[in-house]
């Protein structure tokens, strides 16, 4: 029998040598800080290596920084319900993903042109909320791209997401 192979995301703030060594090609990395121009070098760094290493690399939040870099995408946060990256040209492979906690964000990721969406949380996490995996139900119907798991994932509830029909998980302390 074959076995689905889970693509995985891993955010990070900072640039991490050591981190990056253990990385698989089934990995991604997604730049999340705040203060992205603040981080111009360390951004490129991380670039040079993951095309290197071919791995895909997104930054969050920002087209116009992310299209000069020539990354390989940008993430879309829940929050963010802006329509500006609609009005950039971009090149064939440039990768729109985003999250959503709910059907009213769900629509506006889809209205931004995601392909991939986060959902999230999927399992409890410290701040108690979650989705739940039954109640996904509704926004899978409602979302014909890649759907990718985040919050509250471990090594003991991984398995469920393949029984789901998640394509990929997300993730900080997953990848500590």
């Amino acid at each position: 029998m074959h076995r689905l192979i889970l693509k995985k995301y891993h955010f990070i703030d900072n640039y991490n040598l050591n981190k990056f060594n253990n990385l698989g090609r089934d990995t991604c990395l997604i730049w999340r800080s705040k203060h992205a121009q603040k981080n111009i070098d360390l951004i490129v760094k991380t670039a040079l290596l993951c095309k290197r290493k071919k791995i895909k690399f997104y930054l969050a939040n920002n087209f116009k920084l992310a299209i000069k870099l020539k990354l390989d995408g940008v993430y879309i946060s829940a929050f963010n319900n802006n329509f500006r990256g609609n009005c950039y040209l971009l090149k064939k492979q440039f990768n729109i993903i985003g999250s959503a906690h709910n059907q009213q964000e769900l629509s506006i990721k889809k209205k931004q042109n995601v392909k991939e969406i986060f959902f999230s949380p999927i399992f409890k996490t410290k701040a108690g909320k979650h989705l739940g995996i039954y109640s996904l139900k509704n926004l899978f119907n409602n979302f014909s791209g890649k759907k990718i798991a985040l919050g509250g994932i471990n090594k003991k509830n991984i398995k469920l997401l393949r029984l789901v029909g998640f394509d990929g998980f997300a993730g900080i302390k997953y990848f500590e």
